[in-house]
């Protein structure tokens, strides 16, 4: 017996948290009962589990997808208006679903799988994976703006972690700056937000790299599975950033 939100997650359904969310809104059954409770436990094996009235089944394969992500298109397997999904440019069999947001406007690198342990702890800030991205913003930031970057910004009542910022050299157009911003949260357009706090809003986000996986020779729209080498690197990278300290090394 295992929590339903741990069973949807495998499954590929969405991760453990919009899993939970699925329960509270009243989209789930098991055998034919509506579950509400998050600590509900079910066997995959045994029970009839179901969203919105399509019976889930555990994957048979996990897929880890890489998808360089063009502007224009909406990071989320369907969308209430209509507006084209990043699913429009995955054509695979399996069911996979993204790991994590990048907004309409926004390009650039975007994971999608039906691993849902591995998406969890990839989008789960304890595991501080880190995303870096190159924005270019109107105008050019000072280095008072820039230390304030690193430092955090408060948005909506809330401030920043700090972040590692950089100006990426030979990247001025017509006086504007393009930075490379380095962070781990994921809070929603936190760098647009960031960088409208100081006064130089972002024309173009692209994001460059999700924790030890790059890829700059895949172009917008392009798509490829990731190595065995890279998943591996992934996994290592959740692992390692949830590792607590060895106090013995802090000593030394």
């Amino acid at each position: 017996m295992e929590r339903l939100q741990k069973i949807l997650s495998q499954a590929g359904v969405a991760s453990r948290r919009a899993s939970e969310q699925m329960m509270l809104d009243g989209r789930v059954t098991v055998n034919g009962r509506t579950v509400l409770e998050l600590g509900t436990k079910a066997d995959p094996a045994v029970d009839d589990i179901r969203v919105d009235g399509s019976r889930i089944r555990i994957a048979e394969r996990h897929r880890y997808l890489l998808l360089n992500k063009p502007r224009g298109y909406v990071t989320t397997r369907s969308d209430p208006h209509r507006r084209p999904t990043v699913m429009d440019l995955i054509k695979v069999r399996d069911y996979v679903y993204p790991v994590g947001r990048l907004d309409f406007e926004s390009e650039g690198l975007l994971l999608l799988t039906n691993d849902g342990d591995l998406a969890a702890r990839l989008t789960h800030p304890s595991h501080r994976i880190n995303r870096v991205y190159e924005a270019r913003v109107a105008g050019i930031p000072d280095t008072h703006d820039l230390q304030r970057l690193s430092r955090g910004i408060v948005i909506e009542g809330r401030r920043t972690e700090p972040a590692v910022i950089e100006v990426v050299p030979g990247k001025r157009d017509d006086g504007d700056a393009t930075l490379r911003i380095t962070i781990h949260e994921g809070r929603n357009r936190q760098v647009r937000k960031m960088c409208e706090a100081i006064g130089h809003p972002v024309d173009r986000l692209r994001r460059v790299a999700i924790g030890p996986i790059r890829d700059s020779r895949l172009k917008p729209g392009q798509w490829r599975e990731l190595t065995r080498e890279e998943v591996a690197r992934l996994k290592a990278a959740t692992t390692a950033a949830s590792r607590p300290p060895d106090r013995k090394s802090e000593r030394r």
